[in-house]
């Protein structure tokens, strides 16, 4: 197995497991994770814009989320 294809496999295991737990924080964190994986891995596949501007811009709602959105009461 190359380094690329780990990297898919990684990303793979991180987006399933992101929605296994209940509460929403470890969900976005986990998935943010998964989508930073992913962002490497089209990297690593040549530059597969699709694969990296999606995840990309999950990366940013999760971000927003996790990190600028106020709890709530």
């Amino acid at each position: 197995m190359d380094t690329t294809e780990l990297f898919g496999y990684l990303a793979m295991t991180f987006l399933v497991v992101s929605f296994l737990p209940t509460q929403v924080r470890k969900v976005r964190m986990i998935n943010l994770i998964a989508c930073a994986l992913f962002i490497v891995y089209g990297v690593l596949l040549g530059f597969k814009w699709p694969l990296i501007i999606s995840n990309a811009v999950v990366c940013l709602i999760q971000i927003y989320h996790l990190f600028f959105v106020k709890k709530r009461a």
